[in-house]
């Protein structure tokens, strides 16, 4: 599990990730605002004291005949102000991890809130499961959040379409992060029209990155998977892309604010856009 040490109990973490002893000692935190991303009969059954509920399909939406898109600009900065965000506000995104899907709405929603100016984000590390687990707190007590009106500067190096995409393709570092047998073709879900990889992406399973309770494994561990693949050069260009624009922003985390790579971003159409190209470069 990542580490994270502190002096004192309200001193705000730097960390993409922070544990449930972390937030138990910052729970009443005025500068933090916990959003538990699950759904509303979830946390209406209990959840952590002071955690406002906005539901995952609220910050990834459908759009365009496609998966997990971010919302229009105005409705994703409505969403961040009625949840009582600010640009300087310490979010502590949570989530459940019943399969291994679920811990993905933590990591999407911190990357999203990342590419709308928020400054400082983490997510539960092992998510509302590890919270139970420890025997924290629980409270069915419904908060409702202090509204703000949300004006972040966003940061449009984060998240990139198909034809940025299209232009890198010989330049860039395009990192898989599906498993093997899908990145290798054997595989493939319903709605990505074929098999394979984009052209001359490398393979950076999320499996890599995760212990089995759902937590991330230590830097060192990180780092040994991610160079093996990528490399040492933490100046280059990466984008990482999975089939919908979610499972990989978890890498993208890992790289940039773990791993201090200085240039991450997502491919938000993924294989579920890239395969209805005929013209888009494809390997099986």
């Amino acid at each position: 599990m990542l580490l994270i040490f502190i002096s004192v109990s309200f001193a705000l973490s730097k960390e993409p990730a922070v544990t449930a002893g972390w937030l138990e000692k910052n729970i009443n935190n005025p500068n933090v605002v916990i959003v538990d991303v699950r759904k509303v009969e979830e946390y209406k059954a209990g959840h952590i004291p002071n955690s406002v509920n906005v539901f995952y399909g609220s910050w990834a939406i459908s759009k365009g005949g496609m998966r997990n898109e971010l919302p229009a600009m105005d409705d994703l900065f409505d969403l961040i102000g009625s949840s009582g965000i600010t640009p300087e506000t310490h979010v502590v995104v949570v989530g459940k991890t019943d399969t291994p899907p679920d811990k993905f709405d933590m990591t999407r929603v911190v990357w999203t809130l990342k590419y709308a100016g928020v400054k400082n984000v983490s997510m539960l590390d092992g998510g509302y499961n590890k919270w139970v687990a420890e025997k924290k707190a629980i409270s069915t007590e419904q908060v409702k959040p202090k509204s703000k009106t949300y004006k972040g500067e966003i940061n449009k190096n984060l998240i990139v379409d198909k034809n940025y995409v299209m232009s890198r393709i010989d330049k860039a570092v395009l990192v898989d992060v599906r498993e093997p047998d899908f990145f290798q073709g054997k595989k493939k879900l319903d709605f990505v029209a074929k098999p394979g990889r984009i052209k001359n992406a490398v393979n950076l399973p999320n499996s890599l990155a995760f212990n089995q309770d759902s937590t991330l494994k230590t830097k060192e561990e990180l780092e040994k998977a991610a160079t093996s693949v990528i490399g040492t050069d933490r100046t280059k260009e990466i984008i990482t892309y999975c089939d919908t624009g979610k499972t990989c922003t978890a890498w993208a985390i890992i790289l940039s604010d773990i791993l201090g790579y200085k240039d991450v971003k997502i491919y938000d159409g993924s294989t579920e856009e890239w395969t209805k190209d005929p013209a888009a470069p494809w390997e099986q």
